[in-house]
């Protein structure tokens, strides 16, 4: 593997040496300006005009004329926006001071975006070979979810599985946990997410734009963005010499959420710029027409965050400070025999029927878990003469205390403190002969230590390093890309015996693997864009999935690891095909992943039959040990929308998704992949208003039905899972902005889910498997009912 690794050095390094010894040291910079008007020429003031690679925008003033901050000549994605208006995406050559006039045409709907997931620099959405979807601030405004996650389960390949509103993981085509990259603001998250019940730390009401790249990236991002990865944007450059920020209330009625975040950001005219955010939530008990109120999934927030940096006409370098602080409660889902009603402090001396003032209280009850995460980086991006240098350093740390005993409710039974320094250099190489090439190498540090009396996983020390070279070249009609990739991890396990019982072994792990991709883009005609692409990802084994032994406070769930786990290796192949037109709109994207030594954990039976049972403290637990075997994977996701000509105000969307996986070979009869979402679609009907009578802008209306299918594909051996029923939700939603003399006041949006109060259970919520109610025999606890939700969003803006 060495060899391998030193031949991909030795490649890279002859690539780079004759481009950068003829690369000249150009430093001339200089203003791109010009004017922004509509196909008529009429000038579009209060355009939006952003320069990606250096992060500096600009406003077009009330006769269309814009001009940027001075930047170093070289070429640029320049992106233009405006409300109602196609966005215009084009490279634009900057030498000195240069004019560049764009016009926009009017649009029903947006057909460009730019990307920066799974890609070295921004990148035009149609050229990336590689399926993404983007979710935008407005989106997140517009469509009431109970968390982050959540909110992108709309988008098709999306999934989530949660516990209860606050806790939800995200699910990329059947595959989520480890095998999902989160990054927030160019970092990679490093949480606990290999745990059930472990969310992600992210505050939700901060963030600006969501990307959902789906497919293996380990190219870009080595281990475990084997599904794909998700993108939080929360920090944004505002334009140069202003001042925004907004005020954002949200109240949900079910579970009585309530939130208020704020946020300012500013741009002073020598280059100097910030942006501070701060939120606060608390939410009671969800409630439904089967369970009441679910005792214990109540949670509140804490969170605050911002950046401080400069940009120049060499770049920029920003310092990047957040700090999210949640505590949640674990519903277990224990009822009382005889009356079916929830239990508090089940299982304890202090075990009592849950009362009507405990069910409509905020204050956290056993079991529940505080999880903080504090995180601070350093985000530099440099012109090396037509070259660009990108360093990125960060430190984060992720404390994780879980609360189970109800006579000493503030005392830790697992307390989890994994710290990780993650680093990222990349050269963006400056085109030679049409191919715009990177090289660059990331990883990091990883520290975990138990410092609670239970251990569920053994402390360990993790250092991994990826070497990578990544290429696209532009043929007129045809984008291709793609590039290799080294890795190298190693993993520390640490020892410990208790009472004189040996609880996990020293263990001393070394994965390596060489990831790739090659993909195309072919824009057939301006409607028109078909894609391929294959590409090879891998994760390595996690400390839990190796060593884990102990009982997980919550879950019920008694955990053996496995130490001879080897490295997960997929290869997938994607295909797409995009038709956007003024008045309809398709896409198709399908995929076939097959993985090689999928890891995943079945529950044990008992040598005299039935499962396995551990008592531990006076709680019965199942056993559950995790295995391997081949796995394969494959559906699509499709949308198709109609904008009928004249009514370019309608909008009627619809979104499809399907996956089914299954094992190489069967387990008890059973040949399915535990855990596989079932078939969804989402149909929307919507009208657009741009303007609704001297006060009222961008008004809309929506009605919408949200429809999962039944779910038999199920992994019956072990008994680890059953069948889910289908539902329909149907939702509705309104809202609007108040404007006064042309200037925004505020925008309120209104939101009414699950119209009907459906009773359901999602196949991927873990609260389906608790309890049954022997009144009703039910088993589970059931999703969140009917649903209220209102926000308005005060804009501020300054000179």
């Amino acid at each position: 593997m060495r060899n391998v690794y030193s031949s991909i050095l030795f490649s890279v390094l002859g690539f780079l040496i004759p481009i950068l010894s003829s690369s000249q040291n150009l430093n001339a910079k200089g203003v791109l300006s010009g004017k922004v008007a509509d196909e008529k020429g009429t000038p579009l003031a209060k355009a939006s005009i952003f320069v990606h690679d250096v992060k500096i925008g600009a406003i077009a003033d009330t006769a269309g004329n814009y001009s940027t901050s001075p930047i170093r000549s070289g070429k640029y994605l320049v992106e233009v926006t405006y409300q109602g208006f196609a966005s215009l995406i084009i490279t634009v050559v900057v030498h000195g001071n240069t004019t560049k006039d764009f016009t926009l045409n009017t649009s029903a709907v947006e057909q460009e975006a730019v990307t920066v997931t799974g890609v070295s620099s921004a990148t035009r959405l149609r050229t990336s070979p590689q399926s993404v979807s983007l979710v935008k601030r407005a989106e997140l405004l517009q469509n009431a979810s109970t968390n982050l996650i959540n909110a992108l389960a709309r988008k098709g390949g999306v999934s989530v599985v949660t516990t209860g509103p606050a806790i939800s993981k995200p699910v990329i085509r059947g595959l989520g946990y480890n095998r999902v990259v989160t990054i927030n603001d160019g970092i990679r998250q490093e949480g606990q997410q290999w745990g059930d019940e472990h969310g992600i730390e992210i505050d939700e009401l901060s963030v600006q734009k969501a990307e959902v790249l789906k497919g293996p990236a380990s190219l870009m991002y080595g281990s475990d963005a084997i599904a794909g990865v998700i993108n939080f944007i929360t920090n944004s450059t505002v334009t140069a010499g202003t001042v925004k920020g907004n005020l954002l209330a949200t109240y949900t009625g079910n579970n009585n959420t309530r939130g208020l975040s704020g946020n300012l950001a500013g741009n002073h005219l020598n280059g100097f710029n910030w942006n501070a955010y701060g939120t606060l939530k608390s939410a009671g008990d969800y409630k439904n027409k089967y369970d009441g109120r679910v005792l214990n999934s109540r949670f509140n927030e804490k969170n605050w965050g911002g950046y401080v940096g400069i940009n120049k006409p060499w770049g920029y370098s920003h310092i990047i400070i957040s700090n999210f602080n949640q505590k949640v409660g674990l519903t277990e889902g224990v009822r009382d025999s005889a009356t079916g009603r929830f239990l508090i402090f089940a299982e304890s001396p202090l075990q009592a029927i849950a009362t009507g003032e405990q069910l409509k209280g905020r204050d956290l009850v056993t079991p529940y878990q505080h999880v903080r995460h504090f995180k601070i980086a350093a985000d530099n991006s440099i012109s090396v003469g037509r070259n660009r240098l990108v360093a990125t350093v960060a430190f984060q740390r992720n404390q994780r205390q879980e609360y189970g005993n109800a006579e000493a409710p503030n005392i830790a039974d697992l307390y989890f403190d994994l710290r990780t320094v993650n680093y990222n250099l990349q050269l963006q190489i400056a085109n030679h002969a049409g191919w715009k090439t990177t090289v660059g190498v990331n990883g990091m540090y990883q520290q975990n230590r138990n410092l609670a009396e239970e251990k569920l996983i053994p402390e360990y020390n993790l250092f991994d390093a990826g070497l990578f070279v990544y290429s696209t070249k532009n043929f007129n009609k045809l984008t291709v890309s793609g590039g290799l990739r080294g890795d190298s991890r190693r993993m520390d396990i640490k020892g410990l015996t208790e009472a004189g019982d040996q609880k996990f072994n020293a263990l001393t792990k070394n994965f390596g693997n060489i990831s790739g991709s090659a993909g195309i883009a072919y824009e057939a005609s301006d409607a028109v864009t078909i894609k391929a692409n294959i590409a090879k990802g891998y994760r390595a084994p996690n400390a839990a999935e190796l060593s884990s032994n102990g009982a997980h406070e919550g879950t019920y769930r008694y955990e053996y690891g496995n130490n001879n786990l080897k490295t997960e290796n997929s290869l997938q192949f994607d295909a797409g095909l995009e038709i956007a037109t003024p008045h309809i709109s398709f896409g198709i994207s399908t995929f076939y992943n097959h993985i090689n030594n999928y890891i995943y954990y079945n529950r044990l039976a008992a040598a005299g039959g039935g499962d396995s049972l551990i008592e531990k403290d006076g709680t019965t637990f199942q056993a559950f040990k995790f295995n391997q075997s081949g796995a394969t994977l494959a559906g699509f996701e499709a949308n198709f929308d109609i904008h009928p000509h004249p009514l370019d105000w309608l909008h009627i969307e619809n979104t499809f998704s399907f996956v089914a996986g299954t094992f190489d070979r069967s387990f008890e009869g059973s040949k399915n992949l535990p855990a596989m979402p079932p078939a969804h679609l989402l149909s929307e009907v919507r009208g657009n208003f741009e303007k609704a009578g001297s006060v009222l802008r961008n008004l809309y209306f929506k009605a919408e039905m949200d429809a999962t299918a039944k779910q038999n594909r199920v992994f019956t051996a072990y008994n680890t899972e059953t069948p889910t029923n289908g539902y329909a939700l149907f939702n509705i939603g309104t809202g609007t902005d108040f404007n006064s003399k042309n200037r925004k006041l505020f925008s309120l949006y209104l939101a009414l889910n699950n119209i009907t109060d459906v009773a359901y259970q999602s196949h991927l919520s873990r609260l389906k498997y608790t309890d049954v109610n022997n009144v009703t025999g039910r088993q589970g606890v059931f999703n969140m009912g009917r649903n209220f939700t209102v926000k308005m969003n005060i804009p501020l803006d300054f000179k």
